[in-house]
Parts: C-alpha cells; structure tokens; sequence
C-alpha cells in the first residue's frame, strides 16, 4: 500500500528543524539520521505520528504559504503553547491562525472550536465566527465563542 510523507526542503538545517518540531510535539520520533562525508543529507521522524522527512539541499527552493500543516487543537491552552513554540526563535506570526516557523514552513493552529462553530446551526453566528476570525493573528477560542454568541 503507498504511503505519502511530506519532504521538507532545507538549506542545511534538516537535523536541526527535527530536534525543534520534536520539541513541540509530545509524541515524536527519530527515525533515521542519513549521513555522507560527515555531513547529514536527509533526516526521517514523526510527529503525532505523521512521518516526515527532511532534506539538506541549499538555498535554491524556500518554502512558502501555499503549503502548510494545520493542526488540529482541542483547548486555548494548546493554541498559546503551540504558537509559542512555532514562533520562537524568529518565527513569525500570521493572520487567522496561521504563523511561519523560524525556517519558513507554514503552519495553522486551529482550535476544534472555530471548525465547530463555522459548521454550527445558526449562520449567522457562523459569518460572525468567520469575521472575527479575519481579524486575529492567533485564534482566540474564547473570543470566537463570543462572536458566535452574538
């Protein structure tokens, strides 16, 4: 049966980004350190049991928003943990819940909430989640509940 892995393009700092996402992730893992000449070529790991791998290349392709993980999360206290992690060290933040990380990948840290409420009965409530929503950078759950409420 195929399998499909994201593979991430980096300059040079494939085994560095896996420790950092490994960090953030509770469950994650180390799968294989390729190296050649002492110098690491590609990394394989998992987070929340997608696996990834990364690849040392140069600095001829940089990512950008058309591609991005998003990430499902069920409390505000994971978004905030979540966005801390992501943004850190020259990560920076977007808008509607998305960031960049300090290598450039793109991420979407969405609490079930805003998906809940976008998909609930009364839409009107759900044209104010949206409305609200266009105007955060990170998702305030509470703040969407809110706009939903009216």
């Amino acid at each position: 049966m195929p399998t499909i892995t994201p593979f991430l393009w980096f300059d040079a700092q494939a085994e560095e980004a896996m420790n950092f996402y490994g960090s953030i992730f509770k469950s994650s893992k180390v799968l294989n350190v390729h190296r050649a000449q002492d110098r690491v070529m590609f990394v394989e790991f998992e987070l929340q049991g997608q696996r990834f791998m990364g690849l040392n290349a140069g600095p001829h392709h940089k990512f950008n928003e058309a591609v991005s993980f998003f990430v499902k999360v069920d409390t505000q206290q994971e978004v905030d943990d979540l966005w801390s992690k992501l943004t850190a060290g020259g990560g920076a933040p977007g808008q509607c819940g998305w960031l960049k990380d300090k290598y450039g990948l793109s991420w979407q840290i969405i609490p079930e909430t805003l998906t809940r409420l976008m998909g609930g009965p009364d839409r009107a409530g759900a044209q104010r989640v949206v409305e609200a929503m266009m105007g955060m950078t990170k998702l305030d759950v509470a703040q969407l509940q809110r706009a939903y409420d009216g």
